[in-house]
């Protein structure tokens, strides 16, 4: 049995998921692949071809999405929301750039739950419209799925298409992502795995998105709401260690996945996130110069550019509940066993039987 099948099969008999699955490869493709457990807890096994809710990993898709529309001249990096969004117009979001949506450098807080009191999707865009910056442009790093909400209206407003039918033209059928889409059909949602029990629905999330701000826009945002399979997800990380093959020229994939963060306390890529020195999410087997991004429902794809390797992470961690924190412990242990050849270590530090 490889290290990560044994990390994550000990994660699925600790109860912080019900299912995993996972692919570590290269630009040729996958090294190492596998799945363990159910769809839901008392749902059937899976088989490889199950569909998760990418959470947060929506963010770098999309931000491929923006990255594209840069190499082709639409949009520069430069460019002010007030350019494209003419309601934000004598706001104080007007004069932010899209580098700084990109970054988490715009003021904008992060991880506010609007939907608790803005209902409906002209709500909730109302309501981040006029969300107050809370930090000067470009000062502070801040994670802020509220600016990526913004950074889809951008992407949609300069292209004149709506934002999942340009993430589908930009990055999912240049690589033949044939099942990676926001708002799956029926056919699809009966493939999904289970995330939350969620109270403010009153009900078990298949095959929506858990994401609640993202459920109120429509399942469609610049922050959340992809679902992908692990074979899709496999072929994002081969472009990707392949500098960007198929989706960006290597002079924009360079500067897409190059540190933008460099003097403050949080290293950023453009819609990625860097290797802190400390406290990063994939621990320290991945080398200074990786990039990556997790999402919210157990869910990650990290790059190592020096090594030319990716690896892909599915777990459904909310499942039934959010609570618990034992997903960081078994991504950092599924890293490891990724990276160094040998026994694995376990998320609880001991060297597996």
């Amino acid at each position: 049995m490889s290290g990560a099948r044994r990390v994550l099969t000990r994660g699925r008999e600790a109860r912080i998921y019900s299912g995993a699955a996972w692919s570590v490869g290269d630009a040729d493709g996958s090294l190492e692949r596998g799945w363990t457990g159910t769809r839901s807890w008392n749902g059937p096994d899976l088989d490889g071809t199950d569909l998760w809710d990418l959470a947060s990993v929506t963010k770098p898709i999309v931000g491929l999405a923006v990255m594209a529309l840069v190499d082709r001249g639409v949009i520069t990096l430069d460019h002010t929301v007030g350019t494209h969004l003419p309601t934000y117009r004598r706001g104080d979001k007007e004069d932010l750039t899209i580098r700084h949506l990109l970054t988490h450098t715009s003021g904008i807080p992060g991880q506010v739950p609007l939907y608790r009191d803005h209902p409906t999707r002209s709500a909730l865009l109302d309501a981040v419209r006029l969300l107050p910056v809370t930090t000067r442009p470009g000062t502070r790093v801040e994670y802020s799925s509220q600016g990526f909400i913004v950074l889809g209206l951008i992407a949609e407003a300069a292209s004149g298409q709506p934002l999942d039918s340009l993430v589908n033209r930009l990055v999912c059928e240049p690589l033949g992502m044939k099942h990676t889409f926001f708002r799956p059909g029926a056919r699809w949602r009966a493939r999904a795995v289970a995330t939350e029990d969620c109270p403010w629905r009153d009900r078990l999330i298949v095959g929506e998105v858990h994401d609640e701000n993202a459920a109120v826009l429509g399942g469609v945002g610049g922050h959340a709401g992809l679902f992908s399979t692990l074979r899709d997800m496999e072929l994002l990380g081969a472009a990707l260690a392949a500098g960007g093959r198929g989706l960006l020229s290597a002079d924009t994939c360079t500067q897409m996945t190059a540190a933008h963060t460099d003097g403050l306390a949080l290293r950023r890529c453009l819609a990625w996130q860097g290797q802190d020195p400390t406290g990063s999410p994939v621990g320290d087997a991945f080398g200074p110069d990786s990039y990556g991004h997790t999402g919210f429902t157990g869910t990650s794809l990290w790059m190592d550019p020096p090594t030319g390797r990716y690896a892909v992470l599915l777990t459904n961690r909310v499942h039934p509940t959010r609570v618990g924190d034992g997903i960081a412990g078994v991504r950092r242990a599924f890293h490891d066993a990724a990276t160094r050849p040998g026994p694995a270590q376990s998320a609880w530090g001991e060297t597996p039987a």
